[in-house]
C-alpha cells in the first residue's frame, strides 16, 4: 500500500470514525472480503443484524461477487459496491470494518491493511500462514488501535460456559486436553494446469503467495492443502478444536511439540498431511500440562461419545480430564458440553449453545472495548502458533522446543527458519507494521 493508505490508518482518522459510533442506532458499514465459502455465512450474519449494512463485497472471482451482490439485493437491502481488490475497498473513509474470508496466505496482510486503514477486522482462522504473520498480526492490531476479532466461533458459544465450568472446579484439577477433527473428506483427485478461468483475478489470489500456474485443486476450497496457501485440515477445522482445548487447558505456548502423521488411502494432489497426531506439552507455572491433538479424514470412531448418532463419522471437539472427572465439548447440535464426574463417571453439568461471534464484534466495534471481544485475536494468534508449530514438527519429522520468551526453537535453525515465508512483492507483511 502506498503512503496515502498508511495515513488513513492514523490514530486521528480512526478516532474521528469510532466517535460516529458511540450511539447503538448508529449504522455499522461492513466490508465482506473473500465471500465463496466461509464468507457467504458472514453475509447472511450481517443481513439479520439490526443498524448493519453490507455497504462492499470484495472478491477476486467476478462470478462469485456479482452472485453476492445479487444475493444481498434480492433480501431487500442496498446493493454493495463491488471490488476485486481490497487495496481499491480500504481507500472508502466511509467503511467501518472488513470482515475477511479469504485463503489463510492472505489473512495477515489484508488484515494489517485493514488496521493501516482505520478499519476494524473480523478475520476468519487461522488469522496467520505462519508464525511470523501470527506475531504481526496482533502488532497491527495494537498499534494502531483497532478491534480485531478472530474467527473462532466457538468462544461465543458454549465453550464460554464450559470454561468457566472448568475454571470453577467442575472436573477438579485439570491436567490434560484432547482434540479431535475427524471428518468425512473424500480424495481431492488430480486436477492439471489450465488457463486461468474468465473473470479470476488470479494475481491478487495468489497475493503473497509463489508463482504457480492456476489449476482447480490450487483454488477456491482446495487450497487449504497445499502448503502455500493453507496449513492442512489442522488449521482448516482443527484451529477451532485447537482453540478450544488450550482455552479450557488454561495454558499459553508450549514448551515441547512432536507431529507425526501422513496422507492415506489417497494418491492425489494434497500436499498437507489428512491424518496427523499431534503433542503438545505445557509448563503451567511450574506445572506440566499435556494436549494432544488429532486429525484424521475418513472412517472414525465417536470418542468420548462425541457426534454420536449423526449420519456421517465427523467427531469434533476437545475433552478435558481433570482430577475428578471429565468433560466433553462438541459441535454436535452447534454447541453442546457435558461432563462425567467420579470414578462412576455419574453425569455432571451440561449445556447447549449456539452463540454469535460476528453480532460480538459488532458489539465490540460500537464499544471501542478490546475486552468486549469473546475471540480476541491475542488469544487466535496463539492458538494457531500451535497449528503452526505441529506443521513443523510433521514436516522436519522431530520433536521442537519451544521458547515463548524468545519466540523460537532452540537449537533448531531448521525450524526456524520455516517462521517465516518468502514474500512475493508486492503482497509483503511488513517487519514493523
Amino acid at each position: 500500500m502506498n503512503r496515502r493508505h498508511f495515513l488513513m490508518g492514523s490514530a486521528a482518522a480512526a478516532a474521528v470514525r469510532a466517535s460516529s459510533l458511540a450511539s447503538p442506532n448508529d449504522t455499522v458499514r461492513v466490508a465482506c472480503v473473500g465471500v465463496r465459502g466461509q464468507g457467504d455465512t458472514h453475509i447472511r450474519h450481517y443481513l439479520r443484524m439490526q443498524n448493519v449494512e453490507i455497504a462492499a463485497i470484495c472478491d477476486i472471482d467476478e462470478s462469485v461477487l456479482n452472485q453476492r451482490l445479487n444475493e444481498v439485493e434480492k433480501a431487500g437491502k442496498k446493493r454493495p459496491a463491488p471490488f476485486t481488490d481490497l487495496r481499491k475497498l480500504l481507500e472508502d473513509k466511509s467503511i467501518d470494518a472488513i470482515s475477511i474470508a479469504t485463503p489463510n496466505h492472505g489473512h495477515t496482510l489484508q488484515t494489517v491493511w485493514g488496521c493501516q486503514a482505520g478499519k476494524d477486522v473480523y478475520v476468519e482462522k487461522p488469522c496467520s500462514h505462519d508464525m511470523f504473520e501470527a506475531k504481526q498480526i496482533v502488532a497491527a492490531a495494537q498499534k494502531y488501535n483497532r478491534i480485531v476479532q478472530h474467527g473462532t466461533n466457538c468462544r461465543s458459544g458454549i465453550a464460554r460456559e464450559a470454561v468457566e465450568k472448568l475454571r470453577n472446579g467442575v472436573i477438579g484439577d485439570v491436567y490434560m486436553a484432547r482434540g479431535t477433527c475427524f471428518k468425512w473428506r473424500d480424495t481431492i483427485g488430480r486436477k492439471p494446469v489450465e488457463p486461468v478461468p474468465a473473470g479470476v483475478h488470479y494475481d491478487l489470489w495468489l497475493g503473497p503467495a509463489p508463482e504457480h500456474p492456476f489449476t482447480r485443486n490450487r483454488f477456491h476450497y482446495n487450497f487449504h492443502f497445499f502448503w502455500d496457501y493453507g496449513n492442512g485440515d489442522l488449521g482448516n477445522q482443527g484451529i477451532h478444536q485447537v482453540d478450544v482445548a488450550r482455552w479450557g487447558l488454561g495454558v499459553k505456548y508450549p514448551t515441547k511439540v512432536s507431529a507425526i502423521g501422513g496422507h492415506f488411502m489417497f494418491d492425489d494432489d494434497q500436499e498437507t498431511p489428512n491424518t496427523i497426531t499431534c503433542m503438545f506439552e505445557f509448563d503451567d507455572s511450574g506445572k506440566k500440562k499435556f494436549m494432544n491433538f488429532e486429525v484424521r479424514h475418513w472412517m472414525s470412531s465417536h470418542e468420548g461419545g462425541m457426534n454420536e448418532g449423526t449420519k456421517d463419522s465427523n467427531t469434533i471437539g476437545a475433552m478435558f480430564y481433570g482430577s475428578k472427572g471429565y468433560m466433553v465439548v462438541t459441535d454436535e447440535d452447534h454447541g453442546t458440553y457435558y461432563t462425567f464426574l467420579g470414578r462412576e463417571q455419574q453425569p455432571g453439568p451440561s449445556g447447549k449453545e449456539l452463540g454469535n461471534n460476528w453480532a460480538n464484534f459488532i458489539d465490540a466495534v460500537r464499544s471501542r472495548k478490546p475486552s468486549d471481544r469473546n475471540a480476541p485475536i491475542e488469544e487466535g494468534a496463539i492458538s494457531t502458533t500451535l497449528v503452526h508449530l505441529a506443521n513443523i514438527s510433521y514436516r522436519l519429522g522431530r520433536t521442537l522446543h519451544f521458547d515463548a520468551e524468545s519466540y523460537s526453537c532452540k537449537g533448531d535453525a531448521e525450524a526456524n527458519a520455516m517462521f517465516k515465508r518468502e514474500y512475493r512483492k508486492p503482497f509483503v507483511v511488513p517487519d514493523k507494521v
